[in-house]
């Protein structure tokens, strides 16, 4: 199985503070976990604006996850189509690039977000 995991959940999973139903499902040897290219840029511009959730530095977010074996989901213009048509459930851009890329790619999207849930697709919620 393939997962798309949002900006928070790969927070949580490198702070490991996952929810312990998202650590199963996430530690599975079956499964390929992706990050997105816009979770690194999402980190790296909160971090600057000194957001207390992002106090991570991108650079070495980035090094960790692809050293743990996770995959880079780079964004294309198809995602970022498909996100500017989505509805307007979600205004975040952060996120609607990462539904656009869970639906586009076909990869269930693994969030923390409740609003991200009204979206069309595989999406995953975990909440702590």
């Amino acid at each position: 199985m393939k997962l798309l995991l949002d900006t928070n959940i790969l927070l949580w999973a490198m702070n490991d503070s996952l929810p312990d139903k998202a650590k199963v499902l996430l530690e599975d040897s079956l499964t390929t976990l992706f990050f997105s290219t816009i979770s690194i840029w999402e980190v790296g511009i909160k971090n600057n604006l000194g957001k207390s959730d992002f106090q991570v530095d991108p650079r070495e977010l980035y090094h960790t996850l692809l050293s743990c074996g996770y995959e880079e989901l780079s964004i294309n213009a198809e995602h970022t189509i498909l996100s500017s048509s989505l509805p307007l459930i979600h205004k975040d851009p952060f996120d609607r690039i990462l539904i656009a890329q869970s639906i586009k790619e076909g990869i269930p999207l693994v969030t923390s977000d409740r609003v991200i849930r009204d979206y069309p697709g595989d999406i995953r919620f975990f909440s702590k």
